[in-house]
């Protein structure tokens, strides 16, 4: 089966509709960190009050990402998008309603870690529904493989588009028309993303036993997570962990080379390349495990990452980080390729925003950590940071047992059947 084959029984699977909607849906997240530290830093004139609201921002999704997907796995998407797409639409908009009243910053903080709690998780959720709905049509790997190939594409245009709108709307107006429009995009797209007729293939399965009586279901035990599930969230934290330092190194060293407007420019096209190399998953025989794909794809981050090192000039940085993104997209989702084989089906909506909030835990930490250290030391010292970030995914890839193959592959509930069982956790 050639790569657009498989594609297109991805789509087939959800209708084009889908796609769309889930992709306006996220890109929001991506909007809103870069846009509240430019809008407060604009209307604040203070830095300092800029990053602890934008960091408030990314505490508040990193804690409370896979509290959402938790109980979209308990109740059905449905009901909890649509909650928390309305919440976060109202909490962006107070957020930037507060700064141009400049507000004081503990409750700019405060409305800032409303907002990215209640970050809908659209980009976990998709990823659940999909997957949901390929096991239900009985779909092979290479399936279901694909799907996850693009939805990881659709997260990384998503992550190179924002900020690109960000910066846009703050060149030609004010940061807080970015702000305004993510808090728009919720509010349309999550709603039809929560409405769309696939959210049903998420709901939980009603207990035929519990039919016709008034007694209530006790509460399932939570099932334990194989110890694999942890490397594979670690590994991702420090995927996130490279683009914060890739992204301090970029900007202090166009500012170096006196192109600072360049720095949004050199990271989407690195976005742009792992987007690419994403997609192009789908060529990669099956036969080539997922565990096998881990650690390839953790020692090309290395290989590749190093030479940021030795970066000097513009030219230079475009060729590496170009390179570089060819690895992004593969390690990533091949986290959540992992993940969607070693988690029972009952709780994979929050293990996919563990994942995402990893992603963003980490990039928040690193960028103020290589941040500093740029200021300090120059470029290459956020790089290194970098480059000891990819050291330590193939450390954790070489030294966790994944399994080939789990026991039981994960299911969709069907109808008339109840909730699939949970798998054996492979070793």
């Amino acid at each position: 089966m050639t790569a657009a084959a498989t594609y297109r029984r991805v789509l087939a699977l959800s209708g084009p509709l889908l796609p769309v909607v889930s992709f306006l849906g996220r890109l929001p997240t991506a909007m809103c960190q870069l846009g509240t530290v430019l809008l407060v830093a604009a209307t604040s004139g203070s830095l300092t009050t800029a990053g602890l609201v934008g960091g408030a921002l990314a505490a508040g999704q990193t804690v409370a990402g896979p509290l959402t997907g938790r109980l979209a796995d308990r109740h059905g998407q449905r009901p909890v998008v649509l909650v928390a797409c309305w919440v976060n639409a109202l909490a962006v908009a107070a957020l930037v309603a507060a700064a141009l009243a400049r507000m004081a910053t503990p409750p700019l903080t405060l409305i800032a870690l409303l907002a990215g709690a209640s970050v809908p998780q659209i980009g976990p959720l998709a990823r659940t529904r999909l997957v949901a709905l390929a096991h239900r049509a009985a779909a092979e790997d290479r399936v279901v493989s694909a799907a996850l190939s693009l939805e990881g594409t659709l997260d990384e245009v998503s992550f190179v588009l924002g900020p690109a709108l960000v910066g846009l709307a703050a060149t030609v107006a004010h940061p807080a028309v970015a702000l305004a429009l993510a808090a728009l995009l919720p509010a349309v797209c999550g709603t039809a993303f929560a409405l769309h007729p696939t959210a049903a293939v998420t709901r939980p399965a009603a207990d035929p036993s519990a039919r016709g009586t008034r007694t209530p279901r006790p509460r399932p035990a939570r099932t334990r997570m194989p110890r694999a599930v942890h490397a594979v969230r670690l590994s991702t934290a420090l995927q996130g962990a490279m683009f914060g330092a890739c992204q301090a190194g970029i900007t202090a060293l166009t500012e170096r080379l006196h192109q600072p407007a360049q720095a949004g420019l050199v990271y989407a096209a690195m976005g742009v390349m792992s987007a690419a190399a994403g997609l192009s998953l789908a060529l990669v025989p099956a036969r080539i495990g997922l565990p096998a794909r881990w650690r390839a794809a953790a020692a090309a981050l290395i290989v590749l990452s190093v030479p940021l090192l030795f970066v000097g000039s513009m030219g230079a940085l475009y060729l590496v980080v170009v390179v570089l993104g060819v690895a992004f997209a593969p390690h990533l989702i091949t986290l959540f390729g992992l993940t969607e084989r070693l988690v029972p089906a009952t709780r994979l909506a929050e293990s996919m925003a563990f994942l995402t909030s990893a992603v963003v835990g980490g990039q928040a930490v690193a960028l103020a950590v290589s941040g500093r250290l740029a200021d300090a030391q120059g470029p290459a010292a956020a790089f290194a940071v970098a480059v000891g970030a990819a050291v330590l995914v193939l450390v954790v890839a070489l030294t966790t047992r994944a399994g080939a193959r789990p026991t039981v592959p994960v299911r969709a509930s069907r109808p008339g059947r109840g909730t699939a069982p949970d798998r054996a956790p492979a070793p």
